[in-house]
């Protein structure tokens, strides 16, 4: 009885690892703005652009220009994580991160390598919550009431309470 009960609570554990978080078409990217998606494309070509910016055209030569509303985008400041992107040149890839709207087409920012086997994006702080923190200064970035002195400079007695020495 009770190898049947663990049977059951498992079954579905297994079920759900077996079968991994299936990807988007880059046709269906366009319709999940903003959110963290796998998506799947063939690399047609890489194009470099001469500020350093790296695109992965996943449209076929075929398709017109216009029609192509899917990109994935590469910054030069995260060339050093991402690594050559030549290598994916006419192969299928699975990227993991957020799609954007990006200069009317959808497009997803590729600046970690592990977004290509399905990791997370790298981590970017939110500029907002840094407002008036820089690395240079001396005090936390934020107003916590734990990380100050309480009552000052005290020592373990006042010195007014000091008995005298004779």
């Amino acid at each position: 009885m009770m190898r049947i009960s663990l049977m059951l609570v498992l079954c579905p554990a297994i079920a759900l690892a077996s079968n991994p978080k299936t990807c988007v078409t880059a046709e269906e990217a366009t319709q999940v703005a903003n959110r963290d998606v796998c998506v799947t494309a063939h690399v047609y070509d890489v194009v470099e652009l001469a500020d350093g910016t790296r695109y992965l055209d996943i449209c076929s030569p075929e398709t017109p220009d216009e029609r192509c509303q899917f990109t994935i985008v590469s910054l030069t400041a995260d060339r050093a994580q991402v690594g050559e992107l030549r290598k994916y040149l006419n192969t299928d890839v699975r990227v993991r991160g957020t799609i954007q709207p990006m200069h009317g087409r959808s497009a997803m920012v590729l600046n970690h390598s592990r977004q290509l086997q399905g990791g997370p994006p790298k981590f970017k702080p939110n500029p907002v919550l840094l407002h008036g923190f820089t690395g240079e200064q001396s005090k936390p970035p934020v107003s916590d009431p734990n990380l100050r002195s309480q009552g000052g400079h005290r020592t373990f007695m006042n010195s007014h309470d000091q008995e005298q020495l004779r």
